[in-house]
């Protein structure tokens, strides 16, 4: 088969400018490490594989020379909610079958808020309270809905870009215990990532994400990483200094060792939540553990899949599944859904 990867690669020069926006403007992005490890493991399945990038790049390349089927890890360029829904946009409109989720999951996972709306409109999966602010947001009301959000004893709360992954825009200084704070962060993460800013209940405890692959009645839960720091903090963030710093700052905790029945309820709130975002092949779910309770945090139907550092790689490794085995069983999942796996 000819398969083809569309992805974007981290820019030789990656720091931030007037016109590639902050420093972690190109944080999702991945290195061309990551992008070869990939295709050397459909190579060793027998398939020839073209490198399409993203882009005007890859546009020529699928017109020019279309492949059978298409493994996509392109994050998209700028800051539009649907970046990521390009490339599967543009595939569907050619009648190229691809791997992942379609245009719509990964518009509508892009965009915290409305992932959160989607997976609070099943009822049974909890979210942390919380609503989005555009740009130019009246100071007055603002401050009204987060008097709200703070209206309890020790309540903080958490500022953080609508549509960005990988931690992007994500600091320290963005856990609030005042409205003033709240207020000043958010000018600051508005002007500088110029998109909606969702603000939301801080759920104090332990950081975990749970891994899925497969589609309809045979998706599998292959397991739940809890991200513990290495200094005990009830008000942990799993912040981009953090994940930048991660071997000095945190432990990874595959598989997470949490009681029998904390892990069936987080593991039904994942399969849950991947179920209503519509998610296809593979996803990571975030949540945070109040006391016996998982919080749904966010979905990334287009994770990280770089062989030593990503999320989903480590957390795979906690029980048996190597990088190679894990893009096996992605692809093999895209294969069955695709009917192309005669």
């Amino acid at each position: 088969m000819r398969l083809g990867i569309a992805f974007d690669l981290i820019p030789s020069s990656p720091s931030g400018s007037a016109t590639d926006g902050p420093d972690d403007a190109f944080e999702e992005f991945d290195k061309p490490e990551t992008v070869d490890a990939i295709a050397n493991v459909l190579r060793g399945r027998g398939h020839y594989v073209l490198l399409l990038g993203n882009g005007p790049e890859f546009l020529r390349r699928v017109l020019d020379d279309p492949p059978d089927l298409v493994w996509n890890m392109a994050e998209g360029r700028g800051v539009g909610r649907c970046r990521e829904a390009r490339v599967p946009a543009v595939l569907e409109m050619l009648d190229i079958p691809y791997t992942g989720s379609d245009a719509l999951t990964l518009a509508v996972s892009l965009d915290k808020d409305v992932a959160k709306r989607l997976v609070d409109s099943g009822g049974n999966v909890l979210v942390p309270g919380g609503s989005a602010f555009g740009p130019g947001t009246d100071e007055e009301v603002f401050r009204i809905i987060i008097s709200q959000l703070l209206n309890a004893p020790d309540s903080r709360v958490i500022l953080k870009p609508s549509f960005e992954g990988s931690s992007k825009g994500v600091r320290g200084r963005c856990l609030a215990t005042t409205v003033d704070e709240a207020w000043e962060t958010y000018r600051d993460l508005s002007a500088t990532y110029l998109q909606d800013i969702v603000i939301e209940k801080f759920v104090a405890g332990d950081e975990v994400t749970v891994g899925l692959i497969g589609n309809g009645s045979n998706v599998e839960v292959i397991g739940a990483m809890r991200i513990r720091p290495k200094v005990a903090d009830p008000l942990f963030v799993y912040s981009l200094e953090v994940k930048r710093d991660w071997q000095r700052r945190v432990e990874y905790e595959s598989p997470a060792q949490l009681p029998p029945d904390v892990e069936r309820s987080l593991f039904d709130a994942a399969r849950r939540s991947y179920e209503l975002l519509g998610c296809r092949d593979l996803a990571r779910i975030d949540f945070r553990l109040r006391g016996d309770e998982p919080f749904f945090i966010e979905a990334n139907p287009l994770p990280g899949l770089a062989p030593v550092t990503s999320d989903l790689v480590i957390l795979a490794a906690g029980y048996g599944i190597s990088h190679v085995q894990l893009i096996g069983r992605i692809f093999d999942a895209a294969l069955a859904r695709l009917g192309m796996n005669g």
